[in-house]
């Protein structure tokens, strides 16, 4: 048994492991304000207590409002914590998604960004692509990584990370730019994205699954806990299915970074304690065939 490594550099900050995705602390839908602010505010608090350091968010939770809580409990923000955002999509008036993908949009996000988030340069910015449901035409890759390196020039941008991105988008972003990270859905019931995985793998590039539980279109962890393999391992080691699943990302790639999202303060703790689970050999062998859901809609 190989004890997993707790840490990993992104940039000039070493996080650990296991993140925090922000998303869920919206309302319903990721739109408007959540139903519970005192126990949004609570679960931010206790993240940063349990050592997370790497907390993902986007100025389209809410649209504003994740950002605006996170700022309003944690600034001024604990040395080394990195946070990361989102650009390339908006919200319409009905809380729908919609493309915003042009250089000049790209930038009013990101310093709507640094409003609501209260920063002078926000650590990681992933470029959203493949966002859907009207907006403007698509923009050409390299018009959009152009923005964000200029952007990254005016020293508000530190690392530039591509979200939803196949693997041609990768490799023609690394011909234009450094790329830190990926963020793409994966986990132990939803392995489509192996091909980019491996592509990250090769350039030493961060991987960074988001519905690394899966997403309420495929069943989430109630559907993990339902397969009677996730189960038996999950049984041996005393955790519970989502901790496995979650043990699994740790195991499959030394890069790789799950910001598994929650409202919930047990499911939080329960999240990070995963960090602390070692698969075996035979683990592993028995849950190479596990899960495989199929990929969320989104």
């Amino acid at each position: 048994m190989t004890a997993i490594e707790q840490t990993v550099s992104l940039g000039d900050k070493a996080v650990r492991r296991i993140g925090f995705g922000a998303m869920q602390l919206a309302g319903p839908g990721v739109f408007g304000p959540p139903k519970d602010p005192d126990a949004a505010r609570a679960v931010l608090r206790r993240a940063v207590e349990l050592g997370v350091d790497h907390i993902d968010t986007a100025q389209v939770y809410g649209p504003d409002v994740v950002n605006e809580l996170i700022a309003e409990v944690l600034h001024p923000y604990p040395t080394g914590l990195l946070i990361a955002t989102k650009v390339g999509g908006a919200r319409d008036e009905t809380g729908g998604w919609v493309r915003a993908s042009r250089p000049e949009q790209l930038r009013a996000t990101l310093e709507q960004d640094l409003r609501t988030l209260r920063r002078d340069r926000i650590d990681l910015v992933y470029l959203r692509l493949g966002v859907g449901g009207g907006g403007p035409a698509p923009v050409p890759l390299a018009d959009q990584l152009g923005a964000l390196t200029e952007l990254r020039k005016e020293g508000k941008v530190g690392l530039i990370g591509l979200s939803t991105a196949s693997v041609d988008d990768l490799r023609a972003a690394l011909a234009i730019t450094p790329i830190a990270a990926v963020q793409n859905p994966y986990g132990i019931g939803n392995r489509e994205d192996e091909p980019v995985l491996e592509l990250c793998r090769e350039h030493g590039i961060a991987y960074v699954p988001y519905y690394p539980l899966g997403s309420a279109f495929t069943g989430g962890p109630q559907a993990l806990a339902s397969d009677p393999v996730i189960a038996s391992v999950a049984a041996k080691h005393d955790a519970s299915a989502s901790q496995i699943a979650l043990a699994w990302l740790l195991a499959r790639y030394d890069r790789m970074l799950p910001i598994p999202g929650t409202s919930s303060l047990a499911h939080l703790e329960e999240n990070v304690a995963a960090g602390r689970i070692a698969l075996d050999e035979e683990d592993l062998a028995a849950l190479e065939n596990a899960g495989h859901l199929g990929a969320p809609a989104f």
